[in-house]
């Protein structure tokens, strides 16, 4: 009796649950306005997908590396930069340096928490920077030789010799809690940053959720999750609604998804050919890779082929309009000589170029040859990256007018690091720091990881940056930067020692789901995809 009694007063809820759904109320809403669970499309209205950025193989840690590659998202630094790429204040609200540019002195805010409720002060400040110094990750603080914090609000930077890119770093480097701080930090960062660290599923995705105590005021959007994806798969996946933002390729870039706008953003992200600048003498480094190619130590080929690549053309067919014209490491940087613009495409000049400098097509096959050797070499790219593997083939192709044969190979980033001292390659760089300039043709750095792999070597361009680095004024450093890569005589540029050909700066194209507002964005360096989300604390959804 009781197990029939109880079947009905089951029935009966349902009936009563059921006319009141039919009549707009429920008992909770009083015959009020209707309730209803949200619809998927409302519960992620304040939420943003996005695919294509980079996953750090060190965490999330800025001690190790991970704020290099763009804004740390969940860290903040002293200084930022605004659209225009100016330096801001973040953290800091001010600073100084000594007369003799030794002492850099920051005041921090005195209003800011860590993400854990802590506050955050310039022993924090002091505690990063020399974690960073002393963590031999790829942030490079050899320049530092201790951070004070002489009180909550004020910490005392002193460098070892003058050093002008050091502001740069003080825009880089995101701050850390010395409470919170341990080896397994970049797992589960906390920070001070617009957005709090909810959850890293490696390989896959990581998500981050606003930081409603956030000194700048609260982000506009609840929840981000970054999607960890191949270029075909999230391509596929924006087509299918799945992602809000995502990154592609210029060959993607062309094609249209539906309910989403292209954004191409232009960059300094360029590629080039790096050239060994050393004969083959049989040398190699402490490692056993050898050092030295004997034809792109010739100054006569790398400045031909400096003048017979069409790098407009390079844009046109491999990156379908989605770029421009490399000639340096810093195009448009302030620090950047807009006198290293050589006229290329020009094969007349280039012939012209190698016959001066010996090389003749003595046997008729259409390579030419100094002393018996033939201008042949290969370029090295990184296997499986298509736009690197498409700008190798079409300048490879450009360079046979000229006699010179340029043989593309696909390789791995270790076996490309066993080759990159005797072979040309196809690298990508692209920073808003000079000092990158310097890693890349410094003497002092021949050699050193994947620094000057090329053991490029020229006493007047090491005295011009070695000046420049030691400038207390920023515009003095400039000028230094600038005569390091042509100063009328000499240089490392085309016009110079040519020790690159750079070929194109890359457009960073992203398909941005409409009514997405991301916002008026930069001009990006190499980062991986971060630095679109720089702003990420001022997106939301129109």
């Amino acid at each position: 009796m009781m197990s029939k009694m109880r079947v009905w007063l089951a029935a009966l809820v349902v009936l009563v649950l059921a006319v009141a759904a039919i009549s707009g109320c429920t008992p909770e809403s009083d015959g009020g306005e209707a309730t209803r669970p949200p619809t998927d499309e409302e519960a992620r209205a304040n939420e943003v997908v996005m695919a294509g950025v980079w996953e750090s193989d060190v965490g999330w840690d800025p001690v190790q590396g991970w704020s290099a590659y763009g804004h740390p998202v969940f860290q903040s630094t002293l200084l930022t930069r605004d659209v225009n790429l100016y330096i801001e204040n973040d953290l800091a609200t001010g600073y100084e340096i000594s007369d003799d540019g030794i002492t850099w002195t920051v005041t921090v805010r005195d209003d800011v928490v860590f993400h854990d409720g802590e506050p955050l002060t310039a022993k924090d400040v002091a505690f990063t920077f020399e974690k960073a110094k002393d963590s031999g990750s790829v942030v490079d603080l050899t320049i530092l030789a201790s951070a004070v914090a002489t009180d909550d609000e004020i910490v005392v930077f002193t460098l070892n010799e003058p050093r002008s890119t050091f502001l740069y770093q003080l825009a880089t480097i995101g701050i850390v809690p010395e409470h919170a701080y341990d080896d397994d930090y970049g797992m589960n960062p906390i920070g001070s940053g617009p957005f709090k660290f909810v959850q890293w599923d490696q390989g896959q995705q990581l998500i981050v959720e606003a930081n409603d105590d956030y000194y700048g005021g609260r982000p506009k959007i609840d929840k981000v999750t970054f999607l960890f994806m191949e270029e075909d798969a999230r391509f596929a996946a924006a087509k299918a609604g799945d992602i809000d933002v995502v990154a592609v390729p210029a060959t993607l870039a062309t094609q249209d998804i539906a309910g989403m706008d292209l954004v191409a953003v232009e960059s300094i992200d360029n590629r080039g050919l790096m050239f060994p600048f050393l004969p083959d003498e049989g040398d190699t480094t402490e490692a056993g890779h050898p050092i030295g190619n004997d034809v792109t130590s010739d100054l006569a080929i790398r400045q031909a082929i400096n003048y017979a690549i069409d790098r407009q053309a390079l844009v046109d067919g491999v990156l379908s309009g989605f770029g421009s014209p490399a000639y340096t490491v810093s195009d448009g940087m302030a620090w950047w000589n807009p006198d290293t613009v050589i006229e290329d495409g020009d094969i007349e000049r280039a012939k012209q170029i190698l016959a001066d400098g010996g090389w003749t097509d003595e046997n008729g096959n259409g390579i030419v040859q100094k002393n018996g050797l033939e201008a042949k070499f290969a370029v090295i790219y990184p296997a499986g990256e298509q736009t690197r593997q498409s700008l190798a083939m079409v300048a490879s192709d450009q360079l046979k007018e000229i006699g010179i044969e340029m043989t593309p190979e696909g390789k791995s980033w270790d076996e490309i690091e066993t080759l990159m001292h005797s072979n040309a390659v196809l690298f990508g760089w692209g920073s808003y720091d000079p000092l990158e300039m310097y890693n890349l043709y410094s003497t002092s750095y021949a050699g050193q990881g994947w620094w000057n792999t090329g053991f490029y070597s020229n006493p007047t361009v090491d005295e011009y940056m070695d000046d420049a680095l030691r400038a207390t004024d920023e515009d003095e450093a400039n000028e230094l930067w600038k005569k390091a890569q042509w100063d009328g005589t000499t240089g490392f540029s085309a016009k110079g020692d040519a020790a690159w050909s750079w070929l194109v700066n890359l457009d960073h194209c992203y398909f941005v789901r409409e009514g997405l507002n991301t916002g008026e964005h930069r001009v990006e360096a190499h980062g991986h995809g971060w630095i679109f989300a720089a702003d990420l604390k001022d997106w939301h959804w129109e």
